[in-house]
């Protein structure tokens, strides 16, 4: 199924490029890649495409980035602003997107195209917004903060300073979302939710900080 998913990305590649009269010469250009690479992109030879590629790409092409990367939206990019980037405010002139991603896994490229599931749009001036993503919350852990549903906007990073929210990886499983407390030699996860109790994790523990929370967004602005 994610072959089928990428051989269809690679046509819409090749279509949208092919309508804007655009060489392959010049779509490698803007996105710093060989044009063989264009090719084989467009041939459906790699996965290896990411999201902001795609984003520049269907920006250099007039395209709708929902629609290149294979989804049944309409390809005119005007309708992708309106109705499949999640943006938030009127001026889109001044946002720009990046993705919301499903649950995050250990072994996962956060921007593989099947772990999409939407878009979001933040101020274009949001510093390294190639390393930002936005997760759904799962669970009440988190209230009266943030609740099931809603939009937390994540920069990747390894490590967040005393006190602040994030997103930290257990076991192997899915992330988990947590103010971290450190101390001399263990940190603390803590819940909003009282009924949730301090989680304690030392050096031995299997986990790892993958992001920090920047931003919380209600999700009745989706609706």
């Amino acid at each position: 199924m994610e072959k089928i998913i990428f051989e269809k990305v690679g046509t819409r590649l090749k279509q949208a490029r092919e309508l804007r009269h655009i060489t392959l010469e010049e779509a490698g250009k803007k996105v710093d890649v060989h044009k063989s690479t264009v090719l084989r992109w467009e041939n459906g030879e790699t996965e290896k495409i990411k999201f902001p590629i795609i984003e520049t790409l269907a920006s250099f092409y007039n395209v709708n980035p929902v629609w290149l990367m294979g989804y049944d939206v309409p390809m005119e990019r005007e309708y992708e602003l309106k109705k499949d980037l999640k943006v938030y405010g009127d001026n889109f002139d001044s946002k720009q997107a990046f993705p919301l991603l499903g649950m995050v896994k250990a072994g996962y490229d956060y921007f593989a195209t099947e772990n999409i599931i939407g878009y979001v749009a933040v101020d274009k001036n949001v510093p390294d917004v190639e390393n930002c993503y936005a997760l759904q919350i799962v669970g009440d852990s988190m209230q009266p903060v943030l609740y099931e549903d809603d939009i937390i906007v994540v920069h990747k990073q390894d490590d967040v300073e005393n006190g602040q929210i994030a997103i930290v990886l257990i076991d192997n499983e899915e992330a988990t979302v947590k103010k971290v407390i450190k101390h001399d030699d263990y940190i603390e996860l803590i819940a909003f939710n009282s009924y949730y109790p301090p989680k304690k994790l030392t050096k031995e523990d299997n986990f790892k900080i993958i992001g920090k929370v920047i931003e919380g967004r209600i999700s009745k602005i989706f609706e």
